[in-house]
């Protein structure tokens, strides 16, 4: 069973930063992506960003020109820098990986943005 841990997450300031890793467990086979979900109260969860075995990625447009995914294959891996921060950027972070046979979620971390 393959287990995603989420870090990074925490309280900061309007226009602050913060780094989120993802790590998965062990090495997945035949992924197709990689991705950041995030969920406020209330609200559906939504895709943040995403990044394909090609390398390519996609973004919300809410976070365009603020948020980077990247991943390090060799350390099972999958980040998301978080630049400009807006309070509405609160929520909770998920990240997932897609591969040929399965989903997998992690437990989320927390974000919060303050004003």
């Amino acid at each position: 069973q393959v287990q995603l841990v989420e870090s990074g997450g925490g309280l900061v300031q309007t226009g602050g930063a913060l780094r989120l890793s993802c790590v998965a467990s062990r090495s997945i086979g035949s992924i197709i992506a990689m991705a950041w979900h995030r969920q406020c109260p209330g609200k559906q969860r939504e895709l943040v960003a995403r990044i394909f075995s090609t390398s390519a990625t996609n973004y919300a447009d809410s976070v365009k020109g603020r948020f980077t995914i990247s991943r390090d294959n060799a350390k099972n891996t999958v980040y998301l820098q978080m630049n400009e921060l807006e309070p509405e950027d609160t929520a909770v972070y998920y990240c997932s990986v897609i591969s040929s046979s399965n989903v997998y979620w992690g437990q989320g971390t927390q974000v919060t943005v303050s004003s």
